[in-house]
Order: C-alpha cells, then structure tokens, then sequence
C-alpha cells in the first residue's frame, strides 16, 4: 500500500471518527470564542465608581459575608465557590459559585455590583468534554484532539504532493529538452 493511499484511508475513517466529537468541540469553542462579546455568555466585568488609591480596607471576610448572602451563589462555606476573581484595575471582587452564578462585588463599598448567570464555564466543560465525565475527557476528546492532529499533517501531506509531483515532472521535461538540445 502506497504512503498516499494510506494517507487518503486515515482521512476517510479518522473523519468519520471525528465527526460527533469535533462538531460538539467546535460548536462549543465558537461560544468559547464570542465570550466576551455576548453577556449571555459571560457577565461583562463592571468597574467600581470610587477611585481606588492603595489598597482597599477591605478584608477577604467581608467580602465573603457579602457573597455568602447572595441566596442564588447558594453557598453554605467557602469551599462552594469554585473561584474568586480579585480584579484590583476595575476595583471588584467576582465570586463565581459552584452553580455558575457570578457575583462582582465593589472592594470598596461591598456593593453587589453584578449578579448573572455564567455560562462561559459550562461551555468550557462541553469543548474539554469534562461535562460529560472524566472519562469522556480523556478517552473520547482526547483522541479526537489527537487524531485531529495527524488528520492535519496527513492533510499537509496530500495537499503538497500534487504540487511536488507537478514540480518533479516539470524538472524532468526541462532535462530531457536541454538533453535533446544538446544531443546528449
């Protein structure tokens, strides 16, 4: 069997192997792409209205007590958030629970400045796979990703050898003309 041939039938069934997985990554990274421009994806950051000068007097407890009312972060302890995004440059604090509510708090007045659903994450997880089960993630995404990478190199290779045949040919006639020329 020819390296082309090979290279073809890798194309042939690595493409039908990829298909559901690397549809459902695509879509996923083109969310993951758009983040920033649609609120409904990720709450934009809100800037604090007090201009800040050194460092806040504000303790990370106050901050917390602050989140931790918020009934739709629902959280019991502090372990429930699954980040807290300090943001000194806007002068906010996002808590980002476990349930993917977000809130942005003032460092300064611990005014909840933002409360909204954060889908970013959530799309996160679909393009890793992670949110289907770690499994899914290392056994399916994985070598999706993988595969995806040779597809591509096999593709380079394919794309290419028409061109270096058409070359290796083209070569070979001038050759023969300059050889006929010459009576060699």
């Amino acid at each position: 069997m020819s390296v082309n041939k090979l290279f073809r039938d890798i194309h042939h069934w690595g493409s039908l192997a990829l298909m559901i997985p690397l549809g459902v990554m695509i879509v996923a990274g083109v969310f993951l792409m758009l983040k920033k421009e649609f609120d409904w994806i990720q709450p934009p950051s809100q800037r604090t209205a007090i201009e800040i000068v050194g460092a806040p007097e504000t303790t990370l407890l106050d901050l917390y007590e602050v989140a931790a009312a918020i009934p739709e972060l629902a959280t019991r302890d502090w372990a429930q958030f699954d980040r807290v995004d300090v943001q000194p440059d806007k002068g906010i604090v996002k808590f980002i629970s476990t349930n993917r509510w977000e809130a942005q708090i003032d460092l300064v007045t611990l005014e909840v400045l933002s409360l909204e659903y954060r889908r970013s994450d959530l799309f996160e997880q679909i393009h890793d796979g992670s949110f289907f089960a770690d499994w899914v993630k290392f056994y399916i995404f994985l070598p999706t990703g993988l595969l995806l990478f040779v597809l591509w190199l096999t593709g380079i290779w394919l794309f290419f050898l028409p061109h270096v045949k058409r070359w290796q040919r083209a070569k070979k006639r001038a050759a023969k003309q300059v050889a006929t020329r010459t009576g060699t």
